[in-house]
């Protein structure tokens, strides 16, 4: 067996701050159906680079993807589901194209802003759609690949159109959690023929906090909060508004 399966890739006090950080932003994605790289990224990236902490997400947000769509199939919407998945394919290969070939220090500028710039926009509540055209497939799926490839986070922009376009909540999660599952797949088979995932140390992380991501999905669906989940939600984003403008902070200082 290789020395890499037998040693974690990181010190025990470094992977006891994953193991928190992974729980939480699985709690997340429990109930918002995406986020994992808002609230996990900005601290992964204090460990190692934006080009290895998303594809480290991406090998587990497929497990939580596809986990909670097989408990919901039945809701997914197909048809919205058909005019998504093409412009979603079209923006992970940009992505993809991106995050292997941009500098670290840019990525976690550009990341900074993102998150920034996300955690103000949900912050501020703007009103919101109730319907709407499908011509929206485009911009809304192909942002969303991208934003899902590059940043690891571009369930909201689904959501968004999901939101605008589905009569209940269950198909919304549903088809939202078939394309995160396929995005997923799409961007991981992307990543490994562009050599993500030779190292097999990063493999090695995901299987050390694959029980970190069981815990958090558990305590989205059973844990009764005592603050309600808008309260829950928006503390999240006010944590969510500090990480990215510290990425900024970092980014402009220069400190890797």
């Amino acid at each position: 067996m290789p020395d890499a399966f037998l040693h974690a890739p990181f010190d025990n006090a470094t992977l006891a701050i994953m193991f928190v950080t992974i729980s939480l932003a699985y709690i997340i994605f429990s109930i918002a159906g995406f986020g994992t790289a808002l609230v996990a990224g900005p601290v992964l990236v204090n460990y190692m680079p934006l080009s290895q902490a998303i594809p480290l997400l991406v090998l587990l947000d497929c497990v939580a993807a596809f986990g909670k769509l097989a408990r919901m199939h039945k809701h997914v919407v197909r048809i919205e589901l058909t005019r998504l998945l093409p412009f979603m394919m079209l923006g992970s290969v940009a992505g993809i194209a991106l995050l292997l070939n941009t500098r670290a220090d840019v990525l976690m500028l550009a990341m900074g802003c993102f998150v920034t710039l996300y955690a103000v926009y949900t912050m501020t509540k703007p009103i919101g759609t109730r319907h709407l055209s499908a011509t929206w497939a485009m911009p809304l799926g192909a942002g969303g690949g991208l934003f899902g490839a590059l940043f690891g986070s571009g369930g909201f922009l689904y959501a968004i159109y999901l939101n605008g376009r589905t009569n209940t909540k269950e198909q919304a999660s549903a088809t939202q959690s078939t394309l995160i599952g396929i995005s997923t797949l799409v961007r991981m088979a992307m990543l490994t023929l562009a050599g993500a995932y030779a190292d097999l140390a990063l493999v090695v992380t995901a299987l050390y906090l694959l029980p970190a991501l069981l815990l958090g999905l558990w305590a989205g669906e059973h844990i009764s909060f005592k603050i309600s989940r808008h309260t829950f939600t928006r503390l999240i984003n006010i944590i969510i508004l500090a990480s990215g403008i510290t990425l900024v902070y970092r980014a402009c200082l220069g400190i890797n």
